[in-house]
C-alpha cells in the first residue's frame, strides 16, 4: 500500500477518495474576534459536512488557515482534496512559501520567523496525510459555497461576541455596524 504524499508529489489517485473542501475565514478587526468555516463534500456519495468556529482574538489569516486545518482534520482517511478558497495567503503558502520555509528551518527571507508558524506546521502535518490541490476563486463574487462559508464564519464570530457581551459586559470586543 502506498503512503499518501503532500500536494506537489501526487500519490496514486486510484485508491484515494476525492473530496472538495471549501473554506473561508473572517475577522472583525485584525486582530479581533474571528471565525472560520468549511464545507467538505464527497462528490461520489453526495455527502457533505459543514462546520464553523470562532476565536475571541485572532487575525483573518489565522482564521483562513484554521478553516483549512479543521476541514482536513475532519477527514477520516487519507484523501485527494481539492481545496477551494479565496485566500491568496493560503494559496501562496501552500504552493510557494511552505517548501521554502521548511528548507530554511521555518524562517522567512531575512531570517524572520514565519507568521502563524503553529498553524502552518499543523497544516504541513496534514499535507503528509492528504494529497491537496489548491484552487483559488475570487471572493465575494457569488460563488455559492464560498459565500456560505463567509456567512458561517461571520456568524460564528458574531455569536461568540454576543455570548461574551452577555457574560462579561461592555468590556468585550464588539462587531462594527
Amino acid at each position: 500500500m502506498s503512503t499518501p504524499r503532500s500536494g506537489k508529489t501526487p500519490a496514486p489517485t486510484n485508491r484515494l477518495p476525492e473530496v472538495l473542501l471549501f473554506t473561508d475565514g473572517a475577522c472583525s478587526g485584525n486582530p479581533g474576534p474571528g471565525g472560520w468555516a468549511f464545507i467538505l463534500r464527497h462528490p461520489a456519495s453526495g455527502k457533505e459536512l459543514i462546520n464553523s468556529g470562532a476565536e475571541a482574538s485572532t487575525t483573518n489569516n489565522r482564521m483562513e488557515l484554521m478553516a483549512v486545518i479543521k476541514g482536513l482534520e475532519a477527514l477520516r482517511k487519507p484523501s485527494r482534496v481539492r481545496l477551494i478558497s479565496d485566500s491568496v495567503y493560503v494559496g501562496k503558502g501552500l504552493t510557494e512559501w511552505l517548501p521554502r520555509w521548511k528548507a530554511k528551518g521555518w524562517k522567512r527571507s531575512g531570517n524572520e520567523a514565519v507568521k502563524n508558524e503553529d498553524l502552518w506546521r499543523r497544516l504541513d502535518e496534514l499535507l503528509s496525510i492528504h494529497e491537496v490541490e489548491f484552487q483559488h476563486i475570487p471572493g465575494h463574487t457569488g460563488h455559492k459555497e464560498n459565500e456560505l462559508c463567509d456567512r458561517l464564519a461571520v456568524q460564528a464570530y458574531q455569536g461568540l461576541v454576543q455570548s461574551q457581551k452577555g457574560t462579561a459586559g461592555a468590556s468585550q470586543p464588539s462587531c462594527p455596524g
